[in-house]
């Protein structure tokens, strides 16, 4: 049985039907005044859930984790169109009524939405204000939006390491030698006749030398110079950041100051 303990727990729960399809989370819960029990809950579909549809909850049951109401997903789909913004007009309340089938409920009792922003809790009467309902005494509760700042890790981009090959110019300089032609012209003296006039009368003849010379000799050799590796690190910055919260305000309401004085 689903009764006022449970709204809270109503509440994001999964709607099922009765062809176990599964039709949306619950929004929100409405509450019948007189009775004091839960009638109607919203049905949140759509992609994002962008799309509110009512279902009634007679018939209804809660598990703890899901809400299985008693028609299939394609009837619940089809229901009419009624704003879920805290107050149902009698008309639109006849006209669910009248899709559903539904008429247990007490009529013209004033529906109170208990969706979990209580700062739009309001009665559906609209001839004035009801103030015998469980949410009114002697005092008012005042609520406001508080902001919440967090921060979550996600990608922003990609780094890889790439090795390719550039070849560029070297020059460098080597010192080259080589052998060149000298001549050196003895004379004659005691200690060399001999060998001078061991030749005999004059001839011909020819001397050979062979020159040597060293030329560059180049070779390439591959060594490492380095490694390189990938690694991140942490940089915070300070990002402002700026919403909209809302609050609310509570007056008096002076009915003596309001009153237009007798002549």
């Amino acid at each position: 049985m689903i009764d006022t303990t449970n709204i809270n727990e109503l509440i994001g729960a999964d709607v099922y039907g009765t062809d176990d399809e599964k039709i949306g989370t619950v929004g929100q819960v409405y509450v019948d005044a007189e009775a004091q029990t839960p009638t109607w809950i919203t049905i949140k579909t759509g992609l994002f859930g962008t799309s509110e549809t009512f279902a009634p909850l007679d018939d209804a049951s809660f598990d703890g984790y899901q809400v299985r109401v008693a028609y299939t997903k394609d009837y619940v789909k089809d229901a009419p169109r009624i704003a879920s913004d805290g107050d149902i007009a009698h008309d639109e309340e006849d006209l669910l009524y009248s899709y559903y089938g539904n008429g247990t409920t007490t009529p013209n009792a004033p529906l109170y939405d208990q969706d979990t922003d209580r700062s739009t809790d309001a009665p559906r009467e609209a001839e004035g204000y009801d103030v015998s309902g469980p949410t009114t005494g002697e005092a008012m509760t005042r609520s406001e939006e508080q902001l919440h700042v967090g921060t979550e890790k996600v990608e922003t981009g990609r780094a890889r390491l790439r090795k390719h090959v550039v070849t560029e110019q070297v020059t460098k300089t080597v010192p080259v030698s080589h052998e060149e032609v000298t001549v050196t012209r003895e004379p004659i003296t005691d200690a060399n006749i001999g060998d001078a006039m061991a030749g005999g009368e004059l001839t011909s003849e020819e001397h050979e030398v062979v020159l040597t010379g060293e030329r560059v000799v180049t070779s390439k050799e591959t060594v490492p110079v380095e490694r390189v590796r990938l690694g991140t690190e942490t940089v915070t910055d300070q990002q402002q950041v700026t919403e909209d919260v809302s609050h609310e305000e509570i007056e008096l309401i002076d009915p003596d100051a309001d009153s237009t004085p007798s002549k």
